[in-house]
């Protein structure tokens, strides 16, 4: 399974703590080495970097640590592989064009017997499900309002209606946003907490680094924060229950929906085998 980190905010703040710590886990603290990649939202557009090296051993990735972007919308993603090779083309976070705008999104987990029927106007490029899934939830968005954008609030409910027919083939806990705001779903494992004035200090779990955010913060700032795992361990970290999809804007918590998973079960024999078993 991939480890997922993104990062919300009401004004431009950059990631490079969180960033630092989440990073260890490619190779250090855990064993997630098989590509990274981050994404940095400026209005509509996107910076995205990504690598199919270890974001340990990635010189992008190095000169991002030393090199601080501040965006509003930020998500990072690293890469420990289930389904395709250890390619760029399957790393993530993936980008594409809706409404106009830059849509970025990411995944943790492994959809099982996943074969959506796309209609071609979004394909992969690589062999992950996780893209399959991507290209599928934009196509939904797009057959559901058309050219015309909706906004944020419709946008959600449709993506608590379309994240659980995906879900159902496994686990699927993702990150998507358009620069507006940031929608995060979860099966399994995601952790979320909102820093606001007055700030405090941080230390990181994965490495002995912390920080006094309130020597740099200002009281307009507030920064909502998402992982896979909790970052820090000295502060206090929400998880997200299974099936619960939340959405994100300018460092509040705005949008929440409990959604009902059913896994699809397999068959519990060979097709032919149960032809002959009703034969006989």
């Amino acid at each position: 399974m991939c480890q997922l980190l993104g990062m919300n905010c009401a004004t431009p703040t950059d990631i490079t703590f969180s960033f630092k710590g989440f990073s260890q886990r490619a190779g250090v603290t855990s064993d997630h080495a098989d590509g990274w990649g981050i994404a940095f939202f400026e209005n509509k557009a996107c910076r995205l970097f990504i690598d199919n090296q270890s974001a340990v051993n990635s010189p992008i990735a190095d000169c991002l640590r030393r090199n601080p972007i501040k965006s509003k919308n930020v998500i990072a993603h690293i890469r420990k592989a289930t389904q395709g090779n250890i390619e760029v083309e399957n790393s993530h976070p993936f980008m594409r064009e809706l409404w106009g705008r830059h849509w970025i999104f990411a995944h943790n987990g492994d959809l099982k017997n996943y074969a959506p029927v796309l209609n071609g106007t979004y394909l992969p490029v690589g062999t992950t499900d996780s893209e399959l899934a991507y290209c599928a939830l934009l196509q939904g968005l797009r057959d559901r309002f058309g050219n015309n954008e909706p906004d944020l609030a419709e946008i959600f409910s449709v993506l608590a209606e379309l994240a659980p027919t995906i879900a159902a083939h496994g686990t699927f806990n993702f990150m998507l946003s358009n620069g507006q705001a940031l929608f995060a779903y979860a099966t399994t494992n995601l952790h979320w907490l909102i820093r606001s004035w007055p700030f405090s200090q941080a230390h990181l779990v994965d490495m002995d680094l912390d920080i006094d955010f309130s020597h740099y913060a200002k009281p307009d700032d507030r920064v909502a924060v998402i992982a896979t795992e909790p970052l820090t361990d000295n502060e206090q970290w929400t998880a997200f229950t299974s099936g619960e999809l939340l959405g994100f804007e300018n460092g509040h918590l705005r949008y929440q929906a409990q959604t009902h998973v059913k896994l699809i079960e397999p068959p519990t024999q060979p097709v032919q085998e149960q032809a002959f078993a009703n034969a006989v």
